[in-house]
């Protein structure tokens, strides 16, 4: 009789397991039996272990979409505002780089772009701001000058050719 109680749990949760996936639920489906052991330890209700259950799912969620979102950015490395030695950029006060990091530009649809001679920290203040952004939520592509204006002049060159036509 033991057995058959135990082996009728393992189905149970197979089955759940299974209901999670074809939902859509992956990362709980693989986690669900460590939440049910958490919960049963913390001797939690139906409704507080749904919720850890859900919490889970989400917070596995944002972290895939940050992690898809940082790759989609093209950083050519990672650098962090905490890592910018903002005393050491004259041209750039506290307050500015605050105003910046609020992305205030960004929900008025404003592109940043960054100029100034080598070793002063802009590809630095770009990724920073970028990761920044991307852990707010938003979208993020990182280029250089250079491949911006590759960019501009190939597009100038297709509606050129369009235009012709």
């Amino acid at each position: 009789p033991l057995f058959s109680l135990a082996s009728k749990k393992m189905s149970q949760l197979t089955n759940v397991q299974e209901i999670l996936r074809a939902l859509h639920l992956t990362e709980t489906a693989s986690h669900l039996p460590i939440l049910l052991k958490k919960a049963e330890t913390e001797e939690r209700t139906y409704v507080g272990f749904l919720h850890d259950v859900l919490r889970y799912e989400q917070q596995r969620r944002e972290e895939k979409l940050r992690e898809r979102r940082l790759k989609w950015a093209s950083f050519p490395y990672y650098k962090t505002l905490d890592e910018f030695q903002l005393e050491e950029q004259p041209s750039l006060t506290k307050r500015q780089l605050q105003q910046l990091c609020e992305l205030v530009w960004l929900d008025q649809l404003f592109n940043l772009i960054l100029l100034g001679p080598p070793g002063v920290g802009k590809t630095h203040l770009a990724i920073g701001i970028g990761m920044e952004a991307i852990y707010q939520g938003y979208k993020v592509t990182f280029i250089t000058m250079g491949e911006l204006v590759h960019a501009l002049k190939t597009e100038v060159i297709v509606c050129k050719e369009t235009q012709h036509k």
